[in-house]
C-alpha cells in the first residue's frame, strides 16, 4: 500500500483505498491494522520518542475524571458539543473529529471528539515549521546532496528537490507549504542536525504548546507507528502558526517559482484546493491557507483558516468519509457556521497558550473510550500500529519543552516579509 504525505499531482486521493470497512456508520472508527516494518529512518525517529514510549499513552478511564482536560472538560466528551442556542451545525458531517475555534480569542466554538488521537498526515508540517522556521535565514542557500534525500520515504509526496542544485531556505519551505514536499522537509530537518533532533524538538515544541495529545515520529507526517495527534491540537498548532507573518505568508501563497535542473525554474502550486480552487473546488473567500494532508492510513485531513469581516476562525477536520474533496466541504461549511454565529457565540472550550507565553500549564486526560476505537494497555508497550488512541502521550515530554521554549525566546527573528 503506497502512502502520500499530501495529494500527489501522479495520484488523487480518490484513487486510494477506503480504510474504513464497507458497512461500518459514520463516526465509528475502525481498527488499527497492524504495523509495517520500520525503516532506518523510522528507526532513528523512534529511538528520539523512546523517553515517550517509555511512558503510559493511555491513563485509565477512571483517572480521566479525576484530573483536567485540556481546553476544558467538554472537548472530551464524545458527541457534537457546541453553545447554548447556537444555530444548527451543518448537516452533512461525516469527519471522525473536528472543531471550530475563535483565532484571537482562543474560544473554541463547536467541537466534535476534540482529543480524540487519529493520523494526522502532513498537517503535523504545521508543527514542524513552527518549530524550524526560525533557524535559517530565508536567503541561506543549500546546495542538496544524495545523502540529504536518502531519507525520504518511498511513496512520498515530492516537491522535486534535487541533489546538485541549489536552494534557499525559502525556496524550501514553499516546497513544504505549497507542496507538502517530504524532500523539502528531509533537507530542512538534515541541516537541523538530523531526523531524530528535529522529532525530539518537535516534541518538546508540542509540549510547550500544551498539544498532549500529539506524539511524533517523523517530521513530515508520513504514516509512522504510533504518530498521532487532533483536531484540537492541530488548532493550537495553526493559531500559533499564523501569529507568524512568515508562517502566515508561506501556507497563504498560491503559487511560486521553484528551481529545477540546469537552471531553470517552474511553478508549483498550492495542494490546499479551498486556496487554489482546483479539482472542483470553490476557493473559500478570505481563506489564510494552512495546511492540509492525506495517506491512505490517515485519510484525509485539513486545517484551515479565513478571515471575514475582520473576524479569523480556525477549524481542523479529520479523516470524513470517503470522497477526495470532502475535507474541504466539510471545512467549508463549517467555516459558514463560524461566521454565522457572530461574536455572542458561547464557548465550549479554548485554546490554551504556549507555557512559554504565560499559559497555565494544563493536565492531561484519557478521552473518552469512543466505541470502535482500539486503545493501547500497558501489555502493549506505546501504540503499535496505526489506530486512534487516548492518553497523554505528550505530557512527559514537558522538561525538553521548557528548555525549547527557552532556547525560543533568545533565537526568535523577525519574519520574512509577506
Amino acid at each position: 500500500m503506497h502512502a502520500f504525505s499530501g495529494p500527489s499531482p501522479h495520484q488523487p486521493p480518490q484513487h486510494q483505498p477506503s480504510q474504513r470497512p464497507p458497512h461500518q456508520p459514520p463516526h465509528q472508527p475502525s481498527a488499527s491494522p497492524s504495523a509495517a516494518p520500520l525503516s532506518r529512518r523510522s528507526l532513528l525517529a523512534a529511538a528520539a520518542a523512546a523517553p515517550l514510549a517509555a511512558a503510559p499513552l493511555l491513563a485509565a478511564p477512571a483517572a480521566a475524571a479525576a484530573h483536567g482536560v485540556v481546553g476544558g472538560a467538554r472537548l472530551a466528551a464524545g458527541g457534537v458539543q457546541a453553545g447554548a442556542g447556537a444555530a444548527a451545525l451543518p448537516r452533512k458531517l461525516t469527519a471522525r473529529a473536528w472543531l471550530v475555534a475563535d483565532h484571537d480569542s482562543g474560544e473554541v466554538l463547536a467541537a466534535y471528539r476534540a482529543h480524540l488521537r487519529l493520523a494526522p498526515a502532513s498537517t503535523l508540517k504545521m508543527l514542524f515549521a513552527d518549530t524550524l522556521l526560525d533557524r535559517f535565514a530565508r536567503t541561506e542557500r543549500r546546495t542538496v546532496t544524495d545523502a540529504d534525500l536518502a531519507g525520504v520515504p518511498s511513496g512520498s509526496s515530492l516537491v522535486g528537490v534535487r541533489a546538485g542544485v541549489t536552494y534557499t531556505v525559502e525556496q524550501l519551505w514553499l516546497g513544504v507549504f505549497l507542496r507538502s514536499g517530504n524532500d523539502a522537509v528531509q533537507v530542512l530537518a538534515r541541516m537541523n542536525g538530523g531526523v531524530a533532533k528535529t522529532v525530539a524538538e518537535m516534541q518538546a515544541r508540542a509540549a510547550d504548546l500544551q498539544a498532549l495529545d500529539t506524539r511524533v515520529v517523523s517530521p513530515d507526517g508520513y504514516d509512522q507507528p504510533g504518530q498521532l495527534s487532533s483536531a484540537y491540537d492541530l488548532a493550537l498548532f495553526a493559531r500559533h502558526g499564523l501569529r507568524d507573518a512568515g508562517f502566515r505568508a508561506y501556507c497563504a501563497t498560491r503559487t511560486a517559482r521553484f528551481p529545477d535542473e540546469g537552471g531553470r525554474t517552474r511553478v508549483i502550486e498550492n495542494t490546499d484546493r479551498l486556496l487554489s480552487g482546483s479539482s472542483g473546488v470553490t476557493p473559500y473567500p478570505g481563506l489564510i491557507g494552512v495546511k492540509n494532508g492525506f495517506t491512505s492510513n490517515a485519510g484525509n485531513t485539513f486545517a484551515g483558516a479565513a478571515t471575514r469581516a475582520g473576524r479569523t476562525l480556525i477549524v481542523t477536520v479529520l479523516h470524513p468519509e470517503s470522497g477526495h474533496n470532502a475535507v474541504y466541504e466539510e471545512t467549508a461549511a463549517l467555516l459558514d457556521w463560524g461566521f454565522a454565529q457572530g461574536s455572542s457565540a458561547r464557548p465550549v472550550g479554548t485554546l490554551v497558550e504556549a507555557l512559554s507565553e504565560g499559559g497555565k500549564k494544563a493536565t492531561a486526560a484519557a478521552a473518552p473510550p469512543y466505541p470502535g476505537v482500539r486503545q493501547a494497555s500497558s501489555a502493549d508497550g506505546g501504540p503499535n500500529g496505526w489506530g486512534m488512541l487516548g492518553g497523554a502521550g505528550g505530557a512527559v515530554a514537558m522538561a525538553a519543552g521548557g528548555a525549547y521554549a527557552l532556547r525560543r525566546r533568545r533565537t526568535r527573528q523577525a519574519p520574512p516579509d509577506s
